[in-house]
């Protein structure tokens, strides 16, 4: 098997930081020099540092960096759950400035209404908007077939694994219909096995569903199997210091993770995560010392 060459696009300065592809249809999602500070009692503090980069329809996007740096903070501004202190950001060419059905937001905690059942809880969204019930009734179904749990509709969280709460929260989130999905550590809390396997949903409802999706997460071998980018970030105060390209389109399965080309690409973020990742340590040991 013959290695692609991978290449990161080192960014410099915020100008540096807008990361684009080329595509003959419109961004579904801009941010544009978004930044972020919060302010303390004696001082304030910069979590993000002003960052531009567009999605297109369809794209999977993870962004990875070390503990603190602001990711999930990009992550709440865009879901419009946090404000920017300055820049803006965009969904289909309108600014956002609060929480809105077009952005569906998947937690690392199982935020589901514990009083509801499964297919109550996916159908919660589309009955806010006053869908009609028999076309809520059939959006959940479909999508609690594609998470595979159509058999477990009329069963309530606590009597499901922390994998098919999971796998709720996911369809719940898509029976909204949304333009851009947002996860923040979704698969954080499961082990190994049960990730591999939401992993694999995840790339199946994405091809499926043509769902474009903003990814958070600390582990590397995740946001290389999924995503078509990965974007490292730096300690804080973060801002996006590589953009780097995944060649595989959305037929991928468990044998990618073996191929030289995915080892590659690994080896990359990895490097470019660890040196971020020793400069926060290096900046505890000083403060001590101090």
């Amino acid at each position: 098997m013959t290695a692609i060459p991978v290449t990161a696009n080192i960014m410099q300065n915020a100008k540096d930081t807008t990361a684009t592809v080329t595509a003959s249809t419109a961004p579904i999602l801009e941010c544009r020099m978004v930044r972020k500070l919060f302010p303390t009692r004696d001082s304030v503090i910069t979590a993000v540092e002003p960052i531009s980069f567009t999605m297109e329809p369809t794209e999977l996007v993870s962004i990875v960096g070390p503990s603190g740096c602001g990711k999930s903070t990009l992550l709440h501004i865009v879901g419009g759950l946090t404000q920017p202190t300055s820049g803006e950001v965009l969904i289909d060419g309108r600014p956002v400035s609060e929480p809105g059905a077009d952005r569906g937001m998947v937690f690392q905690a199982y935020t589901l209404f514990p009083w509801l059942s499964v297919r109550q809880n996916v159908m919660f969204g589309p009955k806010i908007r006053k869908v009609k019930k028999s076309e809520r009734e059939a959006t959940a179904d479909h999508f609690l077939d594609a998470v595979g749990l159509h058999g477990f509709k009329d069963h309530y969280p606590k009597q499901l694994s922390g994998g098919m709460r999971q796998r709720v929260a996911i369809a719940r989130a898509l029976a909204n219909n949304p333009r851009i999905l947002l996860m923040d550590e979704p698969f954080g809390a499961l082990d190994a096995q049960t990730r591999a396997i939401m992993q694999e949903l995840v790339l199946d409802i994405r091809k499926r569903e043509r769902t474009t999706m903003l990814f958070i997460t600390h582990d590397i071998d995740e946001a290389v199997f999924l995503s078509d980018r990965v974007f490292v970030m730096t300690a804080r105060p973060g801002k996006l210091k590589a953009e780097i390209p995944v060649p595989f389109g959305m037929d991928r399965n468990d044998a990618l993770r073996v191929a030289p080309e995915f080892l590659a690409i690994r080896k990359q973020v990895y490097e470019l995560l660890h040196a971020e990742g020793k400069a926060v340590v290096d900046a505890e040991i000083k403060s001590l010392e101090h």
